[in-house]
C-alpha cells in the first residue's frame, strides 16, 4: 500500500488520496456533445450526480447509467450518498421520460439504476418493467442492463424484472459477508445471493459489485467471489471504496492496482465471464463490454 500523507487542518485529519486514484478531466467530443444534451435538456443521470469518476470514458463510449424512483432512498447504507428517508409519490412519467433521455443521448448502452423503495408493495418493480418497455420501444436498437435492489426478498417483485429481460441484470453484493450489516445495513448478505440466484435461474446474464478498502481480508474477498461464482455470477467489477462525506463509513485501506490485478486473474480463472478490477471501476465500468 502506498504512504499517504495524514494532514492536520483546523484539527481535522484527512488522507491524501494514493496518486492511482487521482483521475483526468474527461474530454472528447463524444463526451461534450452528450454533457451539452444533459445540461440543454437537464437530463438526470447518475453519472453527473454520483461525480463518476468514469463518466467521460463512459459517456464517449456511448453509455450512461440512469437512476430511477426518485432520489431519496429507504434505506441508509452506511457507504452510500444518496438522501434517506421518506420517499416521494413515485412519478408514473418516468418511464416515458427516461426512454425519451436515452433516445436524446444517442446511449447506445443504458444502465438503469434505483433507490431502494421499501414503502412500495411491488418494490418500485412496475416502474423498473415500465421503464426497461419504454426504452425498448424508443430506442430498439440500445441494450440495457439494470442494476437492481433486492425488493425485500418478495419474489413476486423480482419475476417482473425476469420476465422483461434485460440484457444484464445486476445486483451488487457491496461488501463481505463479515461486514455486511455494518455496510449495508438493512441488507443481508445471504438474500442478495438469493436474488443473484434466482435471476440465473429465470435465464438472465447476471452480474455483482464488490467495494474494496472497508477492512475486508484478502481471505473474505476471495470467499465473497467464490459465493458468487456458487450463484454462477457471470460478471464481477472490484473496486475502491471512497467514503462520500465524514458521516459515511471510514476507509480502512487503499488497495493497490497490483492487488486488484491479483483478484482480477484469480476471477477469471474462477470462472466469471468478465472481472473488472480495479481502484477506480464502478458498478457499470465497461458494461457495454459485457454484452457477451
Amino acid at each position: 500500500m502506498e504512504e499517504t500523507t495524514v494532514i492536520k487542518e483546523d484539527g481535522r485529519i484527512r488522507i491524501n488520496k494514493p496518486k492511482w486514484l487521482r483521475v483526468k478531466l474527461p474530454t472528447g467530443e463524444n463526451y461534450k456533445k452528450v454533457r451539452s444534451l444533459v445540461s440543454e435538456h437537464k437530463l438526470h443521470t447518475i453519472c453527473e450526480s454520483g461525480n463518476c469518476p468514469n463518466m467521460g470514458e463512459c459517456w464517449g463510449e456511448g453509455t450512461a447509467t440512469f437512476m430511477i424512483l426518485g432520489n431519496i432512498c429507504t434505506r441508509s447504507c452506511g457507504f452510500c450518498a444518496v438522501q434517506t428517508g421518506r420517499p416521494e409519490e413515485v412519478d408514473t412519467f418516468e418511464p416515458g421520460n427516461v426512454a425519451k433521455s436515452v433516445k436524446l443521448m444517442g446511449v447506445k448502452h443504458a444502465v438503469i439504476t434505483s433507490v431502494d423503495r421499501d414503502d412500495l408493495k411491488d418494490g418500485g418493480s412496475e416502474i423498473w418493467a415500465q421503464t426497461v418497455r419504454a426504452i425498448r420501444h424508443q430506442s430498439p436498437g440500445t441494450t440495457l442492463e439494470t442494476l437492481i435492489p433486492d425488493f425485500a426478498g418478495k419474489w413476486e417483485n423480482l419475476q417482473r424484472i425476469i420476465d422483461v429481460a434485460p440484457e444484464i441484470v445486476s445486483h451488487n453484493l457491496e461488501t463481505v459477508r463479515r461486514l455486511t450489516k455494518q455496510v449495508r445495513i438493512q441488507a443481508k448478505y445471504d438474500r442478495s445471493l438469493e436474488v443473484l440466484f434466482r435471476l440465473k435461474k429465470g435465464g438472465m446474464r447476471t452480474k455483482s459489485g464488490v467495494m474494496l478498502g472497508l477492512g475486508e481480508t484478502e481471505a473474505e474477498v476471495l470467499e465473497t467471489m467464490q459465493d458468487l461464482r456458487s450463484v454462477n455470477v457471470d460478471i464481477l467489477t472490484l473496486g475502491q471504496y471512497l467514503q462520500p462525506t465524514a458521516k459515511h463509513l471510514p476507509i480502512a485501506e487503499f488497495v493497490t492496482p497490483e492487488k486488484f490485478a491479483e483478484y482480477k486473474e484469480i476471477g477469471l480463472k474462477m470462472g466469471f465471464r468478465y472481472v473488472e478490477s480495479g481502484p477506480l471501476v464502478r458498478s457499470s465500468y465497461h458494461a457495454e463490454k459485457h454484452l457477451f
